[in-house]
């Protein structure tokens, strides 16, 4: 007899058409799969008429409050006390950007410096980088520690009255490491010092509080946590959104407008020029819904298991090394002398959805003294069942490559 969470898993798995056939999917971490209640939800608005905040008729006011609606679910979901400081964008990646351009661009100069751990995604260090091309100000590297989580007693060494910016990441899309945000937030204030919190990997797996925590900058993308691509999340403080300057131009981002000028709208209307992913938001909203009618203690601790399984049966052959940390869902791992995109292709003959490569992290490879390695990220819905049937296609992988 099935136990009360495993019949909460079966359950779960079975949200997921892309799982109806014989894929094993192991690449989350990337993008999480999409349950059908997204799919309903997005098929039905475009089964509806109508459009957000540019009309009166009855199905446009609906779909305006249903807009909305999502708007405060994503602050009561990361503990924002009020909905105006959510701006939707189109992703992490566009959230990043539309900080620096915003917030940083006009407030650094060529005296100021910018801290960046080496364990960031491309998304929360390529803007930086290029922010601190523009501004002149320098960009410093916030090395990790033995476990690899980025190192407080480096970063109490670097910081200093110059710093503004303090970028790091909630949880490594790599390593899997995460990184104790109440004592880098406490630091960086201490020196007036901003933080850019990237939590694209971390959201699907621990809740956040931006209000407890304090944090002045937030956001994630929605295809993280089963939602559709093209939504991203912006959580912008209270004490740092008003001093935001619109970046885009465009309609319904201003209250009035003439040939020589405009008045911008208030926050966070005035960050969201043109028609925005109506769908992809509608449709997010439906997921958030679902996704907080599950047990998620028990989903991670289902998925850490299933990591810690596969790392247990990868470590019988004598080529493996894992990179990923212990207790994590990633597993992140090399074959000596295998290189990752053909054991990738090797999977995908058998039908096993991984991911190889770089993983969008440059400069914490070359830290972690690798050139790419296989990555296995796990969610409650993968089986143990998957993992065997993993392990054995890894095996003949293995015999064909060696």
């Amino acid at each position: 007899m099935l136990s009360s969470l495993e019949n909460q898993l079966q359950k779960f798995r079975n949200s997921f058409p892309a799982l109806s056939g014989n894929l094993i999917y192991f690449d989350s971490a990337a993008t999480s799969l999409k349950p059908q209640v997204l799919i309903d939800t997005t098929v039905n608005f475009y089964s509806t008429a109508g459009t957000v905040h540019r009309s009166q008729y009855k199905e446009a006011q609906s779909l305006t409050d249903l807009y909305e609606e999502t708007r405060t679910l994503i602050a009561r979901f990361i503990s924002a006390q009020q909905p105006e400081n959510i701006i939707w964008t189109k992703g992490a990646t566009e959230s990043a950007n539309l900080i620096a351009h915003s917030y940083f661009k006009d407030i650094l100069t060529a005296d100021d410096e910018i801290i960046v751990s080496e364990s960031e995604h491309h998304a929360n260090l390529i803007p930086w980088i290029m922010l601190a091309k523009t501004t002149g100000a320098t960009l410093i590297t916030l090395p990790l520690n033995e476990n690899a989580i980025p190192c407080l007693d480096s970063f109490k060494k670097l910081i200093n009255t110059k710093t503004k910016l303090l970028a790091i990441t909630q949880m490594s899309n790599l390593t899997g490491a995460i990184t104790p945000l109440q004592t880098f937030i406490e630091v960086a204030h201490r020196y007036d010092c901003k933080v850019v919190i990237d939590g694209s990997q971390g959201i699907v797996h621990s809740s956040i509080d931006v209000e407890a925590l304090n944090i002045d900058f937030y956001f994630f993308s929605a295809h993280k946590l089963y939602g559709p691509t093209g939504v991203g999340v912006l959580y912008a403080s209270p004490s740092v959104i008003d001093d935001m300057q619109p970046w885009q131009g465009g309609g319904k981002m201003l209250v009035h407008a003439k040939m020589e000028d405009y008045i911008a709208a208030e926050p966070p209307y005035c960050f969201e020029a043109g028609t925005p992913n109506i769908a992809g938001i509608i449709g997010f909203n439906a997921v958030l819904k679902w996704w907080q009618q599950w047990p998620l203690d028990g989903f991670e601790k289902h998925a850490i298991s299933l990591a810690t399984k596969t790392h247990h049966l990868l470590s019988e052959l004598p080529l493996y090394k894992r990179i990923s940390v212990p207790s994590s869902s990633i597993l992140t791992f090399t074959l000596k002398g295998i290189h990752p995109s053909d054991l990738d292709m090797l999977l995908a003959e058998q039908n096993i959805a991984i991911r190889s490569g770089m993983h969008c992290a440059h400069p914490l490879n070359r830290t972690l003294g690798i050139n790419g390695s296989i990555r296995a990220s796990f969610a409650p819905f993968n089986t143990d069942k998957e993992v065997e049937l993993f392990i054995s296609a890894i095996k003949k992988a293995v015999s064909i490559l060696r």
